[in-house]
């Protein structure tokens, strides 16, 4: 250390390049001991040109690449400027070498490292890392032109099977590449085709650009495998294999990155644990960073990750980075991860924030918001049902004497208690100081007959049963996704394999419950915390049950999403039959969430199975383990936010003066590497420097880390570990079997109703508008006494020019606007979408005052027909004529019309076709065709 005290400012930088250098594979040579064939890159220092010495030259095969121009590191912030110098020695003639101007040109103090590639088009210095490997800048060369030079050829984008935002999204961003911007936003709405934009835009790179390796980072290892599987049933439009075949994609699973995939899918957090030559504790990967433990711990630490280079994955490994889900503050934490590669950044989100915008540096190449992905049919627009109950609002009162049972809110162990004092409780006390069965049951109860009777009616299966549509649940915590199963499955009498908990800590592989839940049709209700809050597709999800407010807004919008998908009808009905089209989906909120504030907070929690007298327990007999250390602490710090002044005055009695806050810092401690490596270096220090051997300083951590956890784990005994069990007791669960909840509130939002409103309006608004242009339009409207003229290629007609123009004006969604505005059910929507059509269009333009499903109308005309004959002409028709007249009614339902050459087709040919009725009704048959065209259009 002393030496570098003495030295010179760019000394110490020339150290601190010469280090970097080695690091990155180049030989270090003097310009009086210059060997080129020494090795594959060399970098020789002061060589002369006929501007002056260069700081360094760098040689790649014997020959001249590039030079460094090294400066002081107090010069940091000046690098640009001196540009022009390095340029200037870039283009100059090295001594004894007529050479061409050289294209790898760096700037760099040792700490701080610019480089320009004077091959790019408009050649632009950027920060990076460290300096390229020898291999890397000899493939370059091999290649010729340079990545940014590539990118402007690549031709332009084949449209085919690409929706409009995705075209939007894939061309902009490819425009900003050949701009050189280094980073870019992709905002796109859940369920728009992010992850199928970005394998588009993936394989352009590799075929058209030549893209060595891309990264593809995710947060969670559930959104790598859902990539991986986009990856692989990808398939270009230029070619007819599988991304797969024509790539190397691999998702990393172990620090091993292969020298030949073209794409690697990994998490951010194996990523860091790579650069930092760490093994990866297995969990981190469960959830995203924001929700989890492994990453507050290390945020817990108050510093930035520090990363530092790492040979065997250089910052040239990956030519561009997708990040996923890029609105998560993993850019926070992680910059330095990311920084790290000298690469373009892609991000995608569905819902950014203001960091979001600020860290790709406003660069929004594409904004395709979910109301848009509504207007265009992409996904399908939501509903919002209230089920508000009595104590959901209100909380209720314990009262002192009643016997209840109290329960751990982790391990879910009960006891028997009669209480001595009051508990009043408030809403914001549910499933957290107290459960009330009833209040769950209520809400549960209170869905079930929604559903049946105003959500989804009309669900009835062929034997009669209501089927439920596929509802997600999203609870608070685990303990209350356990409660919450066990009444669903009573209050909707069916089994366990009914309604199902998805998340990270079931025994059952949560995968497979997904998947099952995803394409089976049981379970028909899944209940989940986190693990499919955001990022997983579950497409024929009608429902989403909110049974926990949401703190952030971001997290929110991402959990509404996931009832966004669209589903085409034949895949919906493999998993609930009795669903004819997935138009919209429901959000029934039953606590407020559409409406209330959003903040963030989660807890550190690493072994939530084990009660807290155990954790107790095992400290006190001397287990060192670091998980076990920081439950212990996550519990004390819960603790000590709930018991009172009197009871932190009572514990210092039991713990030698020592107070929570200063018992959980010492368990913190205990495993911190900063305080473990701060007391060996006062134990090194007294040795002499050349007896501090590699052994001896570990030596001196691990008796300095052993002292931090006696330090910690002496304060406790058995007096203060039943204290703190008991104080603790206050705080568990009170199971409330007594207050019986009712429902207060059960119906659409006034959105809802707006909405219902606002769909009507723009339905009858686009019937008036195109009435003198669709055939069909311009009869019901202008000439309604030539109903029995339409045909169904009419009605076709104007469903293919709705659905084109209009695809949030879907029948089926305009139907269940006005039985929303009428209150009431009215008559039962039609199976058939195109009868759906007629029926809306009958309502719209008058002929019907109220909404009456056309099948039904036409069933109610021709009764009404048949009697009228039977009135004027006792039993005018034979029963053979009867069946007939039926056969041709069932035909008008279908098809709107009959002709007399319909005769010869299904069903009536098989009957005797046209012959045959004139067999039966003679010269009448023309006029009794003609009388049911008019009769039953009426």
């Amino acid at each position: 250390m002393s030496n570098i005290r003495n030295q010179n400012p760019e000394q110490i930088a020339r150290d601190k390049i010469d280090e970097m250098l080695k690091l990155s594979g180049w030989l270090v040579q003097s310009k009086k001991k210059v060997d080129l064939s020494a090795g594959k890159g060399v970098a020789v220092r002061e060589y002369q040109t006929d501007v002056g010495p260069a700081d360094y030259v760098l040689f790649v095969n014997r020959k001249p690449v590039g030079i460094i121009e090294a400066k002081r590191e107090d010069e940091g912030h000046r690098l640009t400027v001196v540009e022009e110098q390095s340029s200037n020695y870039a283009n100059a003639k090295l001594k004894y070498l007529n050479n061409d101007p050289l294209p790898f040109v760096y700037e760099s103090t040792g700490t701080i490292t610019r480089f320009t590639d004077y091959r790019d088009p408009k050649p632009r210095g950027r920060n990076v890392f460290s300096f390229h490997k020898p291999e890397t800048i000899a493939d370059w060369l091999k290649k010729g032109d340079s990545l940014r030079k590539r990118l402007l050829s690549i031709p332009a984008l084949d449209v085919t099977g690409l929706r409009p935002a995705q075209i939007v999204a894939v061309n902009n961003l490819e425009h900003s590449f050949k701009k050189n911007r280094p980073k870019a936003l992709i905002q796109m709405a859940t369920g728009a085709g992010k992850t199928f934009t970005a394998a588009t835009f993936v394989y352009r790179l590799l075929k058209h650009a030549d893209a060595k390796r891309i990264l593809f980072l995710v947060d969670t290892k559930n959104l790598g495998e859902q990539a991986e599987q986009e990856f692989m049933t990808f398939q270009p439009n230029d070619d007819n294999r599988k991304f797969t075949e024509l790539y190397n994609v691999q998702r990393l699973s172990s620090s091993y990155i292969a020298s030949d995939s073209q794409v690697c899918i990994s998490t951010i957090q194996r990523l860091y644990s790579i650069l930092k030559g760490e093994e990866l504790d297995e969990s981190a990967e469960l959830e995203n960073p924001n929700e989890n433990s492994w990453l507050q711990n290390k945020m817990s630490k108050n510093k930035a990750v520090p990363v530092e280079y790492t040979p065997k994955v250089p910052i040239e490994q990956f030519d561009f980075i997708v990040i996923d889900e890029a609105h998560r503050s993993i850019y926070n934490l992680w910059k330095q991860v990311l920084d790290y590669f000298d690469a373009f950044l892609i991000g995608l989100t569905a819902t950014p924030d203001k960091r979001t915008f600020g860290f790709f540096n406003e660069n929004v190449v594409s904004q395709y918001t979910y109301e848009e992905s509504v207007t265009d049919g992409v996904n399908v627009p939501y509903d919002v049902y209230t089920i508000e109950t009595d104590i959901s609002q209100n909380g209720a009162m314990i009262e002192s004497g009643w016997f209840v049972d109290r329960r751990d809110k982790l391990t879910r162990k009960k006891r028997w208690q009669q209480e001595d004092e009051d508990t009043d409780y408030k809403r914001n006390d549910l499933d957290k100081k107290v459960v009330n069965p009833s209040q769950i049951r209520n809400i549960i109860r209170e869905y079930k007959k929604a559903l049946k009777t105003t959500i989804y009616p009309n669900r009835i299966d062929e034997n009669g049963d209501y089927e439920v549509p596929k509802t997600l649940v999203f609870a608070k915590t685990d303990s209350h996704a356990d409660d919450i199963i066990k009444i669903i499955r009573e209050e909707f009498d069916e089994g366990n394999d009914f309604c199902k908990k998805v998340t990270y800590k079931i025994e059952e592989d949560p995968k497979s419950v997904l998947n099952r839940f995803r394409n089976s049709y049981y379970p028909r209700i899944a209940v989940t915390v986190d693990m499919i809050a955001t990022g997983t597709d579950v497409k024929p999800l009608e429902v989403l049950l909110f049974m926990r407010d949401v703190k952030s807004i971001n997290y929110f919008e991402q959990m509404k999403g996931r009832g966004t998908r669209t589903i085409n009808s034949d895949s919906l009905q493999l998993v609930t039959k009795t669903a004819k089209t997935k138009t919209h989906f429901v959000i029934v909120d039953a606590v407020g969430a559409t409406k209330s504030k959003k903040t963030d907070s989660r807890p550190l929690e690493r072994k939530p199975s084990v009660p807290m007298k155990d954790l107790l327990g095992a400290v006190t007999m001397g287990v060192a383990d670091e998980d076990l250390f920081l439950s212990l602490a996550n519990r004390l710090i819960r603790l000590e936010k709930q018991i009172t002044s009197t009871e932190k005055d009572r514990l210092l009695e039991f713990s030698g003066g020592k107070n929570l806050k200063q018992i959980t810092k010492e368990l913190i401690t205990a495993f911190d590497q900063d305080e473990i490596e701060t007391k060996a270096q006062i134990e090194i220090d007294k040795i002499p420097v050349h007896d501090q051997t590699p052994a001896l300083i570990e030596e001196a951590k691990k008796k300095a880390q052993e002292q931090l956890i006696l330090e910690a784990s002496k304060t406790f005994n058995g007096e203060l570990n039943g204290y703190l069990d008991n104080v603790r007791k206050q705080h568990e669960q009170i199971i409330d079997s007594v207050n019986i909840d009712t429902v207060t509130k059960s119906e659409w939002e006034s959105t809802s109703v707006d909405k219902a409103t606002e769909i009507v309006k723009d339905f009858t608004a686009y019937l008036e508008a195109n009435k003198d242009e669709i055939k069909a339009l311009s009869i019901f409207y202008n000439q309604p006494y030539n109903r029995r003229d339409i045909t169904f290629k009419m009605i076709k007609d104007v469903m293919e020019k709705l659905q084109l123009e209009k695809p949030l004006l879907a029948p089926d969604y305009v139907w269940d606007a006005y039985v929303t505005l009428s209150g009431v059910e009215g008559s039962q929507k039609p199976k058939d979408q195109l009868t759906v059509l007629v029926s809306l269009i009958r309502r719209a333009c008058g002929i019907d005052s109220e909404l009456k499903a056309y099948d039904k109308t036409i069933e109610n005309n021709f009764k009404t027909w048949i009697f009228k004959q039977n009135a004027g002409q006792h039993n005018r028709f034979s029963q053979e004529q009867l069946d007939w007249l039926r056969m041709i009614k069932d035909h008008v339902v279908s098809s709107y019309h009959i002709e007399i050459d319909d005769l010869e087709y299904t069903p009536f040919d098989a009957k005797g076709g046209k012959g045959k009725m004139h067999q039966l009704f003679g010269n009448q048959m023309n006029e009794i065709i003609k009388e049911l065209n008019e009769v039953l259009a009426a």
